[in-house]
């Protein structure tokens, strides 16, 4: 399944199945940017980046994609199912939730409202299938600015737990709190055939 989000005055938003070993290089340059510390990937070599999404790819609870902004790469969108991947034991999952977890393309020259048209983007894509019912995130505690983004697309904090790797900020938000959020429209449309 594929989505096309057109936020007014930003341009044309779509996600496309990401291609593992086409895809490496440019995911390892967002991946090892400064700004995408919270990634956890800062050190990793382009044989990592590779090794890394060939394993999302091969595993049926966790999927990655690449978005496109006016068709050109712009943003890394994972979705897994958090009953099997990410969150297992920390929370108790609903039958619907969908873990997402999106970094946006590094730039020069940013545009004013990007980073929110690309998780309405995200949300709207995961959303287009009836079977999604919440969307779950467990960002750092310590990215203020995604806290806030969430908050703006309609997530509530269930509260803090502890990953492996980090202290995290359990979210959800439902389909219902996201239309709220968005106005009630996503600018978004379904087309096509369906980490």
């Amino acid at each position: 399944m594929s989505t096309t989000h057109t936020p007014a005055g930003i341009g044309t938003f779509t996600v496309r199945a990401l291609d593992p070993l086409k895809d490496a290089e440019l995911l390892h340059g967002w991946v090892t940017h400064p700004k995408a510390a919270f990634w956890m990937m800062g050190d990793a070599k382009l044989e990592d980046v590779e090794r890394a999404y060939m394993e999302i790819a091969a595993d049926e609870h966790h999927h990655a994609l690449l978005g496109l902004h006016d068709g050109e790469p712009a943003f890394l969108m994972e979705m897994y199912d958090p009953a099997h991947r990410e969150l297992v034991g920390l929370y108790e999952p609903e039958p619907g939730d969908v873990g997402m977890h999106f970094l946006v393309a590094p730039t020069g020259t940013p545009i004013h409202g990007f980073t929110r048209a690309v998780i309405t983007t995200v949300l709207a894509h995961l959303f287009a299938d009836p079977a999604t019912r919440r969307v779950v995130v467990e960002p750092d505690v310590g990215n203020k600015a995604v806290h806030a983004l969430n908050a703006a697309v309609g997530f509530e904090v269930v509260g803090e737990i502890t990953k492996p790797e980090k202290r995290a900020l359990l979210s959800v938000c439902t389909r219902a709190a996201f239309a709220r959020a968005t106005g009630g429209t996503t600018g978004g449309t379904t087309e096509g055939a369906a980490r």
